[in-house]
């Protein structure tokens, strides 16, 4: 099979390629920047390289965005340009040249304001029935990009799965106040209750995602790990996030003591990923009991393949304040 990778020099990019690659087919990786799963240099913007990208591909994994760290060195027309308009030019080529499927990585940041609780109230559940209030302009170019994908499926017929991901990537925390209270991958850890997605599990679900889009026909679907929690636990969860942790893993407090860890003293949000469960049939292996396992038998918080693909960076430069300038 011939599939198209955007953002082939990317984390997700990268791992994509990688996993298309070694079980056969034939990938065709599409990126601004050079890299080995790179075999097209250009732009989304540029329709003629998108349409020779496009030749006898059957499935495209759209995963080349500009992401939320670029958005205090980026215009917000930069983020139009790629992420709007590019996608626009990669849909209506797709439909010239007959591809099959199209798989669209979308983020959890589209969510934006609706995932801040007012003070009080218990951490929200988080699942694809909440309304979208993005507070950026990364937020509201990728919430237009999936309503595109929408609109292509209406008019033209075109399978198209949104897989709305949550945090997947190795680089530090942009806060400083995070960075300074926890060590880098106690912070990880603790994410994969409820914001954390490992590479593995997002590569499986995009594969899956292809395999039944021809089916579902349109779908938005929210992809992180699968969390211990429930509903019933959501307003201990905003004051007391340890005491509801300790309950449901037991044996975190041994592993995290060796390390001198920390639980976050509150969790704001949960992400469901029941729906992409469900329809997809994702069994994603990387969830918090499966990491707590992994440290106390010696491994690692992240994945082989996460280890392999590595740290990427957003930015040609250095920042003082952190791993990228926050808005």
């Amino acid at each position: 099979m011939k599939v198209l990778v955007t953002g082939s020099a990317g984390h997700l990019g990268e791992a994509l390629a990688r996993t298309l690659r070694a079980r056969g087919d034939a990938v065709v990786g599409l990126d601004i920047l050079p890299s080995p799963y790179t075999t097209h240099v250009g732009s989304l913007g540029d329709r003629a390289v998108v349409r020779r990208c496009l030749a006898g591909v059957s499935t495209v994994y759209h995963a080349a965005t500009l992401h939320k760290p670029h958005v205090a060195t980026h215009s917000r027309q930069d983020f139009v340009d790629t992420n709007v308009t590019g996608t626009l030019n990669l849909l209506e080529e797709a439909v010239e040249a007959g591809v099959g499927a199209v798989v669209f990585t979308s983020t959890t940041s589209v969510f934006g304001d609706a995932l801040v609780p007012p003070a009080g109230a218990p951490a929200a559940w988080v699942t694809e029935d909440v309304i979208p209030i993005p507070k950026n302009i990364y937020g509201v170019t990728k919430a237009a990009a999936e309503d595109l994908c929408q609109l292509f499926h209406r008019r033209f017929g075109l399978p198209v799965i949104v897989l709305r991901t949550s945090r997947f990537f190795p680089e530090p925390d942009d806060s400083r106040a995070v960075r300074e209270r926890y060590a880098d991958a106690n912070v990880k850890a603790n994410e994969f209750l409820f914001r954390r997605l490992d590479i593995e599990d997002a590569v499986s679900a995009h594969l899956l995602a292809a395999k039944r889009a021809r089916d579902i026909g349109f779908g938005r679907y929210i992809v992180s790990a699968t969390t211990p929690f429930t509903p019933g636990d959501l307003a201990e969860l905003r004051h007391d996030a340890p005491a509801v942790v300790r309950r449901l893993v037991p044996q975190v407090e041994a592993v995290y003591e060796a390390r001198g860890w920390r639980m976050f003293a509150a969790i704001d949000r949960v992400y469901v990923n029941a729906r992409a469960r469900q329809d997809l049939g994702w069994r994603p292996r990387h969830d918090f009991a499966a990491v707590v396992a992994r440290l106390a038998g010696g491994g690692d918080v992240l994945s082989p393949l996460a280890r392999a693909v590595g740290a990427k960076g957003y930015h040609a430069e250095a920042f003082a304040e952190g791993p990228y300038p926050v808005e």
